[in-house]
């Protein structure tokens, strides 16, 4: 029994030795590995625009005011219509009514304030893959002024619906750029690329074209510029051999 004993502990000494030995063997000569970052760029111009603005009325009396408001959304409407934009394009959002009042102060104390009238605004939305005909709207549209309706406008907003493809398209490109940077470190080196170790993908940015605009942590998604620059970086880890 004391013979068989002996001989289980010699066995699990020598292959504890062994494992060391090799363990040792490995922190003696780690793994070669090259980290590359690779870039993809595309640019490409804007499919759709979103473009708001909005009118408002001022009375003493509420009726009145929204009776005003009324006739200023048909004329609004209207106007909009006949530049061609399609009525199902165009949303009007609820109205916001406001009761404005003037405070009232005596040698620069507060005492009160005075009725002086509801403010009335009605907000208008228009979503278009037109993008070229509601730019042109938005120029004109101080025409409405001859009308006798005070719109205020907002500058128009661009987007892309084809975001999702344009991304995979732009990971490839990344992708492909950083093994073709790994290929020539590894070549250099007097190495052969090995396995990928691991990818990570960068913060996805879009910035106007030819703008001076600057990457962020959280990433940029520019909306006031219709042509539009997209970038993406693609961190690899590859094994040389």
């Amino acid at each position: 029994m004391k013979h068989a004993s002996s001989l289980i502990f010699g066995i699990s000494i020598i292959i504890a030795a062994f494992f060391l030995g090799n363990a040792y063997k490995d922190r003696a000569n780690p793994p070669k590995i090259i980290t590359v970052t690779g870039l993809g760029n595309e640019n490409f111009t804007s499919d759709l625009i979103v473009w708001e603005g909005y009118f408002s009325t001022f009375n003493t009396n509420l009726k009145a005011a929204f009776e005003q408001l009324n006739m200023d959304k048909e004329i609004v409407k209207d106007y909009l219509l006949s530049k061609g934009i399609p009525e199902e394009n165009i949303i009007f959002n609820s109205v916001q009514t406001a009761e404005q009042r003037d405070n009232k102060y005596d040698n620069g104390n507060y005492i009160g304030s005075v009725f002086r009238g509801y403010s009335l605004t009605q907000s208008v939305k228009i979503e278009s893959n037109d993008v070229e005909l509601i730019e042109e709207v938005a120029r004109e549209i101080t025409e409405l002024l001859n009308k006798g309706v005070q719109f205020n406008s907002s500058p128009p907003r661009y987007y892309y619906t084809q975001l999702a493809d344009l991304k995979i398209k732009m990971i490839a490109q990344a992708t492909e750029d950083a093994r073709l940077r790994a290929e020539k470190i590894a070549e250099n080196s007097g190495g052969d690329l090995g396995n990928l170790l691991s990818a990570k993908m960068g913060v996805f940015q879009i910035t106007g074209q030819n703008s001076d605009e600057e990457y962020s942590w959280g990433g940029v998604y520019n909306t006031s510029e219709k042509k539009k620059t997209a970038s993406i970086t693609m961190r690899l880890d590859y094994e040389v051999q």
